[in-house]
């Protein structure tokens, strides 16, 4: 290889050094990382504040009252403005007619739920710490890959589909974290609607259902990323050999 193409020594020599680097880190994440953190895990999911069977204590109150009704003191009060809109309407114009105008919360700034807030910034350190690993385990296989070569590939094909099933739950962890976003986005978007149509009392109830399906989400999340080091931990181990030495009549192939 080196006189097919010249590579500088120094050179040469960190990337070799970050190539150990990444084997050492990538074993012991295997042989020690991944069990831990999958016992660590299946003991969150025993945890009271994961397990809560009445889901009513995880409602978080919606403080915006509703205002008081208007009263109309003659029967014609309020005909005009309908009519003007009507007119408007026939005459092709837009529709005019909004909700309650909103200047301020009365309570100060709408807070988000604090038990779903709380759960959350538990998870996703899990979540994230998954990535990572994962991405140097991923890259520790990838650089046992033998040069391509025709016949004796069975044990590439091992490295491969441990490479994929690696990208794989990269993933879905990832998934993992928009679903958090996209649950704050649709949460505040319902509150907007509920300060601008106090009265509907739909808007204040949906906001109480995507709460709860946030929350059996999140459990859901946290036995996921145990199963998933389970899953890893239990194929590694049991394809290590080849995963190692994927080519044992040609192990001196390696790059």
């Amino acid at each position: 290889m080196s006189s097919l193409l010249k590579v500088d020594n120094e050179i040469k020599t960190k990337v070799d050094a970050f190539r150990e680097r990444i084997t050492s880190e990538a074993e012991d994440l295997v042989a020690n990382f991944f069990p831990k953190k999958l016992l660590e895990l299946d003991h969150f999911l025993k945890d009271p504040i994961i397990n809560i069977t009445e889901l009513k204590e995880i409602h978080s109150e919606i403080n915006l009252t509703v205002p008081d009704p208007i009263l109309l003191s003659n029967l014609h009060d309020g005909l005009e403005a309908q009519n003007a809109k009507k007119r408007k309407l026939e005459d092709g114009g837009e529709d005019t007619v909004t909700g309650t105008k909103v200047f301020v919360m009365p309570g100060g700034m709408m807070k988000s739920n604090g038990n779903l807030v709380d759960l959350i910034e538990k998870v996703k350190p899990e979540i994230r710490t998954l990535i990572e690993k994962c991405n140097t385990v991923k890259m520790w296989v990838q650089l046992l890959i033998p040069r391509i070569e025709d016949g004796n590939n069975f044990g590439v094909s091992i490295q491969e589909e441990t490479v994929a099933e690696l990208r794989t739950v990269e993933g879905e962890a990832a998934s993992y974290l928009d679903q958090i976003s996209r649950y704050y986005i649709t949460r505040a978007k319902l509150v907007s609607k509920i300060a601008k149509y106090p009265h509907v009392e739909d808007y204040r109830r949906t906001v109480t259902e995507i709460d709860e399906k946030e929350y059996i989400s999140l459990k859901i999340i946290v036995s996921e990323l145990r199963n998933q080091y389970v899953t890893l931990h239990d194929m590694i181990l049991k394809n290590i050999e080849k995963i190692k030495r994927p080519r044992s009549s040609n192990a001196d192939a390696l790059y």
